[in-house]
Order: C-alpha cells, then structure tokens, then sequence
C-alpha cells in the first residue's frame, strides 16, 4: 500500500470508524497484556502460573472486544466473547472467595 493509498483510505473513514478501530485496538492490546504478564509471571517463578492480573485483562479486553463485536454485528465474535466474559468472570470470583476464606481464616482465633 503506497503512502498515497493509506492517506486517501484515511481520508475516507468516518470518526465512528475511526473511534471504533481505536476500540478494537485497544481491546487487542488488553488482550495481548495479559498474556504477556503471564509470561513474565511464569518466567520469574520459574513455572507456569496465572497471575491474578490476567483475569482482571481478561475482562476488560473481553469487554471491549465484546462491544466491537456488537458494533461489527458478527455473531461469532459475539457468542465467544460472551462466553469468554463468563469464564474470566468467575474465576474471579473464586480468586475473590479464596481471598475472603483466607482472611477470614488468618483473623480466626487459633485453637
């Protein structure tokens, strides 16, 4: 695509094109974070572990891309994301009820 082509296909797109490719950028970059953090996560402890931050991504680039979706009307896009919105959604959840039950347990008196 020559530098001419580019400019005459920027020229021609709406702002809410323009707004919406942001979001879909975004919402990729989120995505992308994640696994990147899971990564160095992995790498430091040696292992592969999921860091809690990944879920937390997880949702807000899932939210995003579930938005753009909708915008795009594609159903696909929008059934996966739907799903995936659930699952990082509850294991939160659980990173949440394992929080509590471990505060819960540490502020017990001892027996």
């Amino acid at each position: 695509m020559t530098l001419a082509k580019l400019s005459q296909w920027w020229a021609s797109i709406s702002t809410t094109e323009l707004i919406w490719l942001g979001v879909g950028l975004v919402a990729q970059l989120m995505f992308s974070m994640r696994f990147i953090l899971q990564w160095i996560a992995s790498e430091r402890a040696k292992r592969s572990i999921v860091p809690e931050v990944f879920w937390y991504f997880s949702v807000v680039g899932g939210a995003l891309l579930l938005a753009y979706a909708i915008y795009r009307l594609d159903p696909v896009f929008i059934l996966g994301q739907g799903m995936g919105l659930l699952i990082y959604a509850r294991n939160i959840q659980l990173i949440w009820k394992q929080k509590a039950a471990t505060t819960a347990a540490d502020g017990a008196p001892e027996r």
